[in-house]
């Protein structure tokens, strides 16, 4: 189990990597220079030479690169080039935001999905069935963005019924605060969980199919087991293994989604923090927000890993 863990491990630091490199040099290829949107009005060359220069943007790029990696293992992810304050108190301050809305859209994939995956398996070929799965097709075709567009126009802005911006009402306190709190996650909960869970449903229930057909439910059954306790005692705790895998990809598109839901909600999160960081620019801002939400899915991947192979130790053979 030792050198699965540390195979795992490595693989992971091999993979942060990869994204903080290519985070990095992707950034340098950009078209315009930063220090252009830092100064209001008409700058001098010898201004701008200044700003390179504080900033370590006139050295070779080799030499940026490696400065920045050796700041990194320090725990030093630089200083917004807009905001003029550590990157890290920055990403700190609104990485709660994102986490909330990640964790309910994940929770309430899972507590929704896996009724809905059961369910379609036991009614195996009926109308409930094929419905289930018509619902689950339809919603695997589904990319956020839209959805997210259509909740916030449909739900927001023409019946009047969620907020159609930000994360909290200022002026509220108190119980109203949280009430608040949770009026304003409907809608980019709403729209992660739609895109998220047709696959956990579809492959949930392909899995209940196959363990329903195994020898050791008909004999439960032949012991005279109730259906209720065959399917979700017996059967439910072998087909969700394989869905643990999916469960820590879909960790990952969450978070990845969280960052365009954000964008069109006006959600005060790190995906919000991406979007104005790249319209001005500021390499610090988004090359340290990448890295956290490369660290947060490879981790979580990593974690499913380890997961799945304790439940099943097959697998580390």
């Amino acid at each position: 189990m030792l050198r699965f863990v540390l195979s795992r491990a490595l693989k992971a630091v091999l993979t942060v990597w990869i994204a903080i490199t290519s985070t990095f040099f992707l950034l340098r290829l950009l078209p315009g220079d930063p220090t252009t949107l830092m100064v209001e009005g008409d700058m001098t060359p010898e201004m701008q030479a200044a700003l390179l220069k504080t900033y370590g943007l006139d050295r070779p790029l080799w030499e940026q690169y490696v400065s920045y990696l050796r700041e990194l293992v320090q725990g030093n992810l630089g200083i917004s080039f807009r905001q003029i304050q550590p990157v890290t108190d920055i990403i700190v301050d609104r990485l709660p935001w994102t986490l909330l809305l990640a964790g309910c859209a994940f929770v309430l994939t899972v507590a929704v999905g896996i009724p809905i995956g059961v369910t379609a398996a036991v009614n195996r070929g009926k109308w409930l069935d094929r419905a289930l799965q018509g619902f689950g097709i339809s919603a695997n075709a589904l990319f956020v963005p839209s959805v997210a567009i259509l909740l916030l126009v449909f739900f927001g802005a023409q019946l009047g019924w969620f907020p159609i911006g930000g994360a909290i009402d200022p002026d509220t306190r108190g119980v109203g605060a949280y009430l608040s709190l949770a009026h304003h996650l409907v809608l980019p909960v709403l729209s992660l969980v739609l895109v998220q869970l047709g696959p956990y449903a579809l492959t949930l229930r392909t899995n209940m199919i196959e363990v329903l057909g195994e020898d050791y439910i008909r004999a439960a059954q032949a012991r005279g087991l109730s259906a209720r306790r065959r399917v979700w005692k017996h059967g439910l705790r072998n087909a969700i293994l394989p869905a643990l895998t999916l469960m820590g990809l879909q960790l990952g598109t969450l978070v990845g989604g969280a960052v365009l839901t954000e964008t069109v909600f006006a959600y005060p999160g790190v995906g919000r923090l991406i979007y104005e960081a790249v319209g001005q620019q500021d390499y610090p801002v988004i090359q340290g927000a990448f890295i956290m939400l490369a660290v947060t899915v490879v981790f979580a991947n990593a974690l499913t890993d380890m997961l799945y192979a304790v439940l099943n130790p097959r697998i580390r053979l």
